[in-house]
């Protein structure tokens, strides 16, 4: 495992808050560190779904298809994911290729590798916010874009990080989701511009929203963690 920088590299407190139910100063919106550096807050009610759902999701998507399914307006192309996803097992550690658009934004290739979320925080920390009921679920991924991505001799995309963590609730799960680019760009108040971050956050938004509508009814459907279907009546 690596050693943990992540929290350090968000330059912003509230990143390790995101482990507690409490509300943090941004819920949804954007801002920028001290390095200029663009961060990207999205919370989504995901009714009817909860953090398990989540997590096997990225264990089970692997089409175009179903990428459409996620976002019908901005995801293009399901380019695979490398040999290192396994589906129904694990995504951590595995790449994915995608083309996805932000809304105005027209379409671009996207990579994404997946690490352990005990990366982005404190182990320890993380472990007690499971156990407390405050985390359901928690995705850290490693981001980049373009036809010319850059990677790290790890192959980790050098663009930005992206967090999405799950929250159980009475209703489903909230879900909060945080990004942080601009980490390879030289200027990023220039090369990373308010208006990506939010073309991004109505997109994260969006496709959660339509996750939440039909997650559930697939999970259960194909017998997902080996859970019987719930009846409602």
């Amino acid at each position: 495992m690596k050693p943990n920088h992540t929290a350090a590299q968000w330059d912003l407190p509230e990143i390790e808050q995101l482990l507690e139910r409490r509300p943090v100063r941004l819920e949804t919106g954007i801002t920028r560190n001290a390095a200029g550096q663009l961060v990207v807050a999205v919370r989504t009610d995901m009714h009817g779904c909860k953090g398990r759902m989540l997590d096997w999701w990225f264990k089970y998507f692997e089409t175009t298809q179903h990428i459409k399914w996620w976002h019908p307006h901005d995801h293009v192309e399901h380019r695979g994911w490398d040999s290192k996803w396994k589906k129904g097992e694990s995504y951590i550690g595995a790449s994915i290729h995608a083309v996805e658009s932000l809304c105005d934004i027209p379409p671009v290739a996207a990579k994404l590798k997946f690490h352990a979320p005990e990366e982005a925080f404190a182990p320890d920390r993380l472990r007690q916010a499971y156990a407390q009921g405050d985390v359901a679920a928690a995705v850290y991924a490693r981001i980049g874009f373009g036809d010319h991505i850059q990677l790290d001799e790890d192959g980790d995309p050098q663009d930005g990080h992206m967090l999405h963590i799950a929250t159980d609730t009475p209703f489903g799960c909230v879900l909060r989701s945080r990004f942080l680019l601009g980490l390879s760009a030289a200027q990023p108040v220039d090369e990373v511009p308010d208006n990506l971050g939010l073309s991004l956050m109505r997109h994260c938004y969006t496709e959660f929203t339509y996750l939440s509508r039909f997650l559930p009814s697939l999970y259960y459907g194909e017998h997902a963690n080996g859970e019987a279907v719930p009846l409602p009546w």
